[in-house]
């Protein structure tokens, strides 16, 4: 008999799994206007039908990135969406991110083209309101993952 796949989760884990993969509501995630401020460096703004705003920078969406590549890299690095890489002993100087463009995929998603080259991960709706860096949502997710008030 093969134990191999067999995960043991605690109970906290599995309900904080349930409530990451849980639906949102269809107002929720559906843009009302959506601003990629490209020419200011600054980053994505997204205002949604149920009224919530979001914005992000652009090197916390870099980080963010959500191509499977990345998504290896940051959980073999124990890292999650928009934490940056850990310096190296000698950092290298490296000019902050920044999509050389961006555009719509389908009526689902984003997909940004980085200018070190990047360009796999496509960012849904979805994803993106889950991972939302308002200090509403950010309270959220702490209270949610166990971090002390």
């Amino acid at each position: 008999m093969s134990h191999e796949g067999i995960r043991i989760a605690s109970t906290e884990q599995r309900v904080r799994e349930a409530e990451e993969s849980r639906p949102l509501a269809r107002i929720a995630i559906t843009p009302e206007k959506v601003r990629v401020l490209v020419t200011e460096g600054k980053g994505l703004e997204i205002d949604w039908q149920d009224g919530h705003k979001s914005a992000w920078s652009f090197a916390w969406l870099r980080e963010a990135c959500p191509c499977a590549t990345c998504n290896e890299e940051r959980k073999n690095e124990g890292r999650k969406p928009g934490q940056p890489k850990r310096a190296s002993v000698l950092p290298m100087y490296a000019p902050p991110p920044r999509p050389a463009s961006a555009q719509a995929v389908g009526r689902y998603a984003l997909q940004f083209n980085w200018q070190d080259g990047h360009s796999a991960g496509i960012y849904s709706w979805d994803y993106l309101r889950r991972v939302c860096q308002c200090a509403e949502c950010r309270f959220v997710a702490e209270e949610t993952a166990g971090a002390p008030n």
